[in-house]
């Protein structure tokens, strides 16, 4: 299948579904002053839920992500959607960007036109990108493969062909954070002769760190890092475990109650983003229901958490990267790499260390890295 244009258009049988299961949630109890201790406070959620029962407006929501240039091709079985928004300059540079988990493609939705038209933004025309959003492989609307493997070296090869054999670009820029910056990676690893460079705003659990058991030559930095990983593993990466093994069971419940899977995603926007413990400090409720909605209307919840089965299972080593690397550090993110070892193992030519955002940080902090972003690739362009 050739490139298509694509346009969101959910059913109303979907969304009548969604209505009758919201007005009749069985909820389960809560001890008295737990909050968010032992997962997603009721008091928050009921409060989202009711706001989502009786306020949220999806065909709003639908028509904004509408706005966007939106298509759908077939490679290698996968139909993958994809934003493909022209720069609005002399010569834009084309950048993929690539999102994670538990978010979506609308992480960006917000940088879009910052990176496309920065000259309306007070910026230079220069600095335009043609900017390509992927929804990765069974997540939103995207399909998803039937059978096992789709880790992140694969979704990088899925990309290499979007962005050179679909759209027909020689070379270009990519960046990502979450499972975006693994992709991100492994794209830069395989594919070098694509890349102009690479831009990230983490790197995941660096492993060779965390369950390494020769410490000699790690510096002072790399074991404050681990041990820190290990804590957080302890006591966040609960969600990660499951995914990582039984994700299968844990999609029969959160494809079948939109409640548990607005408090299964809802948490991590919480403890990740830096919200202080007050998620309306960060984000609208319609945003964060908005990327609720997106695996909810397309059922994706299940294909998306098996991606951390993939990459714990069948995903192969990760070498040095050569490709220039430009790094962007948010201080409320999940772990920060500590930089000796990412100078060992990247090309790092640009290293920003934000003075405020978390985890998802086109979502939070656009402005911020939007610049960044433009920053970074200003020498690449010819």
């Amino acid at each position: 299948m050739s490139v298509e244009s694509f346009h969101i258009q959910v059913s109303n049988e979907i969304l009548d579904d969604l209505k009758y299961r919201l007005e009749h949630v069985r909820w389960p109890d809560q001890l008295e002053k737990a909050g968010w201790v032992r997962g997603t406070d009721i008091d928050y959620l009921q409060s989202l839920v009711s706001y989502w029962r009786d306020e949220f407006d999806w065909r709003v929501q639908e028509a904004k992500l509408n706005r966007f240039s939106q298509f759908h091709c077939n490679i290698d079985g996968i139909d993958v959607h994809f934003i493909h928004q022209r720069g609005n300059g002399p010569g834009p540079l084309p950048i993929i960007l690539t999102h994670g988990w538990p978010d979506s493609y609308i992480r960006y939705q917000k940088i879009i036109p910052l990176l496309t038209d920065p000259a309306r933004y007070g910026g230079d025309p220069e600095d335009s990108f043609d900017v390509i959003v992927p929804s990765l492989p069974g997540f939103g609307f995207s399909s998803h493969s039937k059978l096992a493997g789709m880790n992140n070296f694969h979704v990088s090869e899925l990309w290499a062909k979007l962005m050179t054999e679909e759209l027909g670009y020689k070379k270009f820029a990519a960046a990502g954070g979450d499972i975006g910056s693994g992709v991100t990676r492994y794209l830069a690893l395989n594919h070098p002769e694509l890349l102009l460079g690479i831009h990230l705003t983490d790197m995941g659990i660096i492993k060779d760190l965390v369950y390494s058991q020769d410490q000699a030559d790690f510096s002072e930095e790399e074991l404050r890092y681990k041990r820190k990983a290990q804590e957080w593993l302890s006591h966040e990466g609960a969600y990660m475990s499951l995914q990582s093994t039984k994700p299968q069971t844990l999609a029969y419940g959160l494809s079948d109650s939109p409640v548990g899977l607005a408090g299964w995603i809802i948490e991590k926007f919480r403890a990740w983003s830096d919200c202080n413990g007050n998620l309306r400090q960060s984000f609208a409720e319609d945003e964060l229901l908005t990327n609720v909605m997106i695996y909810w209307v397309t059922n994706t919840i299940g294909p998306s958490t098996h991606m951390y089965y993939e990459n714990s299972h069948s995903l192969p080593s990760m070498g040095s990267i050569e490709v220039p690397t430009g790094i962007a550090l948010f201080p409320a993110d999940i772990l920060l790499p500590p930089k000796k070892w990412a100078l060992r193992n990247l090309n790092i030519t640009s290293w920003t260390s934000m003075p405020r955002g978390g985890h998802f940080t086109a979502m939070e902090e656009p402005e911020l890295l939007a610049d960044d972003i433009r920053t970074f690739y200003r020498p690449f362009r010819i």
